[in-house]
């Protein structure tokens, strides 16, 4: 399956407004932009995709979720793949209802001429990686079902997972982790995270020429 094939469906719909808005919303949703907000902003967490997911409570009495302290192997493992599901299929939910607005075809038009360039992907595997930023498991489970549609070949599959692989998750693990060093930066706090986004593209881009050069034979079908 060739880029112009896996793209023609999407250039044939006229893409409107309300397409625009929900890429819009899609961004804002998935990219971290209202997670964590002061006292007095903190109802625009309501439209932040970390905060939908929520977090699960303790026992009474206990610090202890469901998954119980310590634990190992497949009851372990069983356990942690239970609280994987909420944001899976959060994820996969909100992208279905966004996509029938139109925010894929949307995506498509805008971050095709970014993407393409840098990583050959078509722009609305751009939403991908935007839940990325936020969510490891959204971001996988968004990927994953664009390439069982047909939207993206293996070699795309390949070259986002190289960029999702590098800081999955950054934008929760940074202002929640690392945000107690904070303090002690010599730096502007954006300054690391915007080095993180930068060497995701590094990283997808090598992956993307090692692909068109060392294995470029595995590849001649698609």
């Amino acid at each position: 399956m060739t880029d112009s094939q896996t793209s023609a469906p999407e250039e044939k719909k006229k893409v409107g407004i309300g397409a625009f808005i929900a890429l819009a919303l899609a961004i804002i949703m998935f990219s971290g932009i209202f997670y964590r907000m002061p006292e007095g902003r903190q109802w625009l967490g309501a439209f932040d995709f970390t905060t939908l997911i929520g977090h699960f409570g303790t026992i009474a009495g206990s610090k202890n979720t469901f998954t119980g302290a310590g634990g190992d192997s497949a009851r372990a493992g069983f356990l942690f793949s239970l609280g994987l599901f909420p944001g899976v299929m959060l994820a996969l939910g909100l992208i279905e209802v966004l996509a029938h607005y139109g925010a894929l075809r949307a995506a498509q038009v805008l971050l095709t001429p970014l993407l393409y360039p840098i990583l050959g992907v078509p722009g609305y595997t751009g939403l991908a990686l935007v839940t990325d930023l936020q969510s490891t498991d959204g971001g996988a489970a968004i990927t994953r079902a664009l390439f069982d549609e047909g939207r993206i070949t293996k070699k795309h599959l390949i070259t986002i997972c190289a960029w999702q692989y590098a800081g999955a998750g950054c934008i929760g693990n940074y202002y929640s982790t690392v945000s107690a060093l904070f303090p002690l930066f010599l730096c502007p706090v954006w300054v690391p995270m915007a080095m993180i986004l930068i060497f995701k593209f590094v990283g997808g881009a090598i992956m993307r020429t090692v692909l068109s050069t060392v294995y470029k034979k595995d590849f001649e079908n698609e």
